[in-house]
Parts: structure tokens; C-alpha cells; sequence
């Protein structure tokens, strides 16, 4: 029993971190972008190169860039908790064998 109760919260901290970590990746670099339009003379490419970031999530949202945003955490989610359940297995089956 103590082998799935690791397992499920390896595979729930895996999903939780998975699903922030491109939140926090895109959010900081649109974070970045925004601060770096402050400088003079950067307004106008730190304006394009937003804009750039935001019309490339609208096209995994259907239009919305939240939901674009949504989408590729949840998919970053999915592949980590694969991921997770193949490391658990692998660890698993190097257990038994030796």
C-alpha cells in the first residue's frame, strides 16, 4: 500500500508543477517583455514581440489567449505525469531485478 500512496503523490506533485511551470515560464517572459518597453526606444519591439507572444497562444485557444495558455499547461501537465508514471515503473522493474 505504501508503494501507491508514493506513487499517487509523486504523480499529483509532477501534474501540479507541470501545469504551473509554463504558466510561470510565458507569464515571466511577457513580464520581461513589458519591462523592457519602459527603456527608450524598445517600445515598439517589446510592443511586436508581446503582441507575437499573444497571437501565439490565441492559436491553441481558439482565439483566446487565456485559453491558449490553459491548453498547453494542461498538455505540460499530461507529459509530465506520463512521464512520472514510466520513471515509477522503470524504478519498479530496477527493484525486482536486482
Amino acid at each position: 500500500m505504501s508503494f501507491l500512496t508514493n506513487f499517487l503523490r509523486s504523480l499529483l506533485l509532477t501534474i501540479i508543477f507541470s501545469f504551473v511551470a509554463p504558466m510561470f515560464l510565458i507569464g515571466g517572459i511577457l513580464v520581461i517583455v513589458t519591462g523592457l518597453g519602459y527603456f527608450p526606444g524598445l517600445q515598439a519591439l517589446t510592443e511586436a514581440g508581446a503582441r507575437g507572444i499573444l497571437h501565439f497562444l490565441a492559436i491553441f485557444g481558439s482565439g483566446n489567449s487565456l485559453h491558449g495558455l490553459l491548453i498547453i499547461s494542461l498538455t505540460w501537465s499530461f507529459v509530465g505525469g506520463l512521464f512520472d508514471t514510466y520513471a515509477y515503473y522503470r524504478c519498479q522493474i530496477l527493484r525486482i531485478d536486482s
